[in-house]
């Protein structure tokens, strides 16, 4: 059986949740028991979101393979627990790149390099490269933008041949749209999902099924309405009313049967009503909670919670798996110091202090670890983080006044974090970092192999810079230990206070790992450590 590919553009407006539409559609799918991965085409002219500031674009999520890519692609292995990879995001700079290269290479034979073909061959290219391998029945590609965008218009253009290419009947696709509600008419108005269905039909390609986000429920008639104006069958409008969780859209999506007609129209069998028993559990635990926990968590970018996603989305993994609701309270480093400490983060059960680069709002973030430590508050530092937590016990528990990371003060006497030796002669920012899941074995007593309980673990990594082993004897003497080492260069990966309750940092990102099937054992035992509750329960 040949792949079949599912397009998912979006209209009207940004952000309406054409990744979490496409992770819904496509758990279901899956659910029914078919193959399905999902690739997000982003229309900026970055190669990767690896050098845009959290605040223009949010987190950057990073794949096994190395990938620095589009958060949206958290969204897809939170859903589905299967691993994306560097295919599941491209962009615009990426593919201009790839051509540009060709060009050099002479492998248009003196052709004049146009964006049509060369570039929509291209993208093309990418999306037929995840069905190509084999693995997959159904390939899902989130189109990044608005349809009517300058950008998007080479991405339109390229799934308008693609349909025509591979056949409408293994193709489809859906545009998200938004049904805005005027509060002086009292009614919700249809007329701006026509006007982006026609942008869409000028640009070559007829929507199969519109997913219509909106405040209020649609009724028979708009449905019917929107139909008849947009070219469909009146079962291919489907209503996507706002959730009070990301996790309630695909029974939302299931409730309007988008699985069923989405597989009636690439014709492929019904197979069997979707099985969202486990699903339903964890909603279930997640909207019936039993405890509630306060956690804090320390950055500097907490203005914006799109940073700190998959942060956040880990939190709500490990408090369902626990039946606890989990109150995260931003606190931003630049804001904390030694006199306000205390008041600021009174009642918090536990702490977080997240990544970041730079030397802004560091002190910040030490001074909440000093607090976490010296008041047996558990405590996760992840990447920069735990870097902090290192520099802040050289500081003030060793001795090391000058302790710091040779990132925010090349000149330090104390470079407790120093940059890997691999780093060193890297000038180019984007790419260039220590990126994807390295092998960590972990110390057989250690709190770290009672939470995972195993001896080795793969987490992924993005960072230049490591603890300096040079003051490996110093940190042991005092206290606080590594439990987790690099096995192929001797890298510390973790680090901990065994006499502290729950005291634990980490120079990877657990937070990618973490998934609605299986939550990250080190935020499910922050949780219950936080609760009162005996921590270091393994979690497989």
């Amino acid at each position: 059986m040949s792949t079949k590919y599912i397009f998912v553009t979006g209209g009207v407006t940004s952000s309406l949740g054409k990744g979490i539409v496409s992770a819904s559609l496509a758990k279901l799918l899956q659910a029914r028991g078919y193959s399905v991965t999902i690739q997000k085409l982003d229309p900026y002219i970055n190669v990767d979101p690896g050098t845009l500031n959290p605040y223009e674009h949010g987190e950057c999520y990073v794949t096994d393979d190395g990938a620095e890519t589009d958060l949206d692609l958290g969204h897809y292995e939170r859903f589905l627990n299967v691993p994306t990879s560097q295919a599941n995001n491209v962009t615009t700079g990426r593919i201009y790149q790839t051509v540009i290269d060709k060009e050099r290479r002479g492998d248009y034979l003196g052709k004049t390099v146009q964006i049509i073909p060369h570039i929509t061959d291209e993208i093309k290219n990418c999306v037929t490269k995840l069905g190509n391998k084999g693995t997959y029945e159904i390939v899902i590609t989130e189109i990044g933008g608005t349809v009517g965008d300058i950008e998007s218009l080479p991405y339109v253009e390229a799934v308008r041949q693609f349909r025509y290419e591979h056949g409408y009947k293994n193709t489809l696709v859906i545009h998200l749209t938004l049904i805005p509600y005027l509060n002086a008419a009292g009614e919700l108005k249809t007329k701006p999902t026509q006007h982006s269905v026609k942008t869409l039909q000028s640009l070559g390609i007829q929507p199969d099924i519109l997913v219509c986000r909106t405040e209020y429920s649609l009724g028979e008639d708009q449905k019917r309405k929107i139909a008849l104006f947009c070219n469909l069958d009146n079962n291919s409008v489907i209503e996507s009313l706002d959730a009070s969780t990301i996790y309630d859209v695909p029974l939302m999506m299931a409730d309007q049967n988008l699985d069923s007609v989405v597989l009636e129209k690439i014709e492929l069998p019904q197979r069997n009503t979707p099985d969202l028993t486990n699903w339903k559990s964890f909603l279930s635990r997640l909207k019936n909670p039993v405890n509630t926990v306060h956690i804090a968590l320390v950055g500097k970018y907490v203005e914006l919670q799109d940073a700190y996603k998959s942060i956040q989305e880990a939190l709500v993994h490990a408090g369902a798996s626990s039946e606890c609701k989990v109150e995260v309270t931003s606190f931003h480093s630049e804001e904390l110091d030694d006199e306000n400490v205390a008041a600021a983060l009174e009642g918090m059960q536990g702490i977080i202090v997240a990544p970041g680069f730079g030397r802004r709002g560091l002190g910040g973030k030490i001074t909440a670890i000093k607090y976490a430590r010296e008041n047996n508050i558990p405590f996760l530092g992840i990447c920069l983080g735990m870097q902090c937590a290192v520099i802040e016990f050289g500081r003030n528990v060793i001795g090391l006044n000058e302790a710091n990371s040779a990132e925010m003060d090349p000149q330090t006497e104390h470079p407790v974090i120093d940059i890997m030796e691999q780093q060193k002669d890297v000038t180019d920012m984007g790419g260039t970092m220590r990126l994807g899941a390295y092998t960590c074995k972990l110390e057989a007593d250690s709190l770290a192999h009672a939470i995972y309980g195993r001896s080795e673990i793969s987490e992924r990594h993005r960072h230049r810079y490591e603890f300096n082993n040079n003051y490996m004897d110093n940190y042991v003497e005092k206290g606080m230990v590594p439990s987790g080492m690099n096995p192929e260069n001797n890298l510390v990966e973790i680090v901990e206070i065994p006499e502290h309750p729950f005291f634990i940092g980490v120079q990877f990102h657990p937070e990618y790992r973490s998934t609605v099937a299986n939550p990250h054992p080190l935020f499910v035992n922050l949780v219950k450590a936080a609760i009162g509750e005996k921590h270091a329960i393994a979690v497989n």
